[in-house]
C-alpha cells in the first residue's frame, strides 16, 4: 500500500498493551496514514489506566463501552459496529485491527470481501483463525523490542535452527518457485509478496532478523545475488534454491 492510503486504526484496549503504542503507530505508518484512531474499552475501570496516559499524546479517540452483562464483551460489539460504519463511508483503503481476540475473525473477513486491506496486530497467543483472516498479521512481541545486539528478547535463531524449521523452509521454497524465471532466480520482493499470501503472520522479526534478505541468507539453503537494474543505480536482491543449480 502507498504511504498516502487512508487507514482506520481500531484498538481493543482489553486485549492490547499500552507499552506497544509508539512502535505500533510507527509500524502502521509503513502501510499508510492513520486517518482514524479509536480505542475501545470501559474507561471507568482501573485496568485501563495505562492506556489513558498515552491517548492524548497520540491523538487516539477513546470510545466508552460499559460491560452490560458479566462475562460478555460489549467492547468487541461496539468496535465491530464502528468498523462497519467506517467501512460503509468508502473513505478508507484499509483497516488495522489491534487485538488478540478471535471475535474479530468475521470482521476481518468481511472487510476483505469489500476489497480493503486488513492488518492485524496481536500477541502470539492470537487464534489462528483471526490471523488467517487478515492480509497481514504482525505479532506485537516484535514491536516491544528493538532487534539488535544490545537488547534482544526475541532470540535470533541460528542457521541450523532455521534449516530444521520445515514450515519456514517450505514456505520460502514455494514462494521462490512461484516467482522464479527459467533459471530458478527470483527477485526478493515478489518472494516476500508470495509468502504474505501464504502466511499472513510471516515476519522475519519473528525469527530475530530485521529483513527477509537477512533471514534467507542465514538459512544457507539459497543462493543470493545483488544485481544492478539496467539503466539505473538501483540494486536488487535475487535468490535461488541451491537445489536448482
Amino acid at each position: 500500500m502507498a504511504d498516502t492510503d487512508k487507514l482506520a486504526v481500531l484498538i481493543d484496549a482489553d486485549n492490547a498493551q499500552p507499552s506497544i503504542i509508539d512502535d505500533l503507530l510507527a509500524e502502521i505508518a509503513n502501510y499508510g496514514v492513520a486517518s482514524v484512531k479509536r480505542i475501545y474499552g470501559d474507561w471507568t475501570l482501573p485496568a485501563l489506566k495505562g492506556w489513558k496516559e498515552v491517548l492524548l499524546q497520540h491523538s487516539i479517540q477513546p470510545v466508552q463501552q460499559f460491560a452490560y452483562t458479566k462475562g460478555k464483551n460489549a467492547t468487541d460489539s461496539a468496535m465491530i459496529i464502528d468498523a462497519m460504519d467506517l467501512l460503509y463511508t468508502d473513505k478508507f483503503d484499509g483497516f488495522c485491527i489491534v487485538s488478540s481476540d478471535s471475535d474479530f475473525t468475521k470482521l476481518a473477513s468481511r472487510i476483505r470481501e469489500s476489497g480493503l486491506m486488513v492488518y492485524g496486530f496481536g500477541e502470539q497467543k492470537t487464534p489462528s483463525a483471526f490471523v488467517s483472516a487478515c492480509d497481514k498479521f504482525i505479532y506485537t512481541e516484535v514491536l516491544r523490542v528493538k532487534i539488535d545486539e544490545s537488547q534482544d528478547s526475541i532470540k535470533k535463531k541460528t542457521g541450523s535452527e532455521l534449516k530444521r524449521d520445515t514450515k519456514l523452509v517450505g514456505l520460502l521454497r514455494n514462494a521462490i518457485d512461484a516467482s522464479s524465471d527459467e533459471s530458478g532466480w527470483s527477485q526478493l520482493a515478489p518472494v516476500g509478496s508470495n509468502i504474505a499470501k501464504q502466511a499472513p503472520d510471516f515476519d522475519p522479526r519473528n525469527y530475530g532478523y530485521r529483513k527477509l534478505g537477512e533471514l534467507v541468507a542465514a538459512i544457507k539453503l539459497f543462493d543470493i545475488e545483488e544485481r544492478q537494474i539496467s539503466g539505473s543505480n538501483l540494486r536488487v536482491l535475487y535468490i535461488r534454491d541451491k537445489r536448482k543449480k
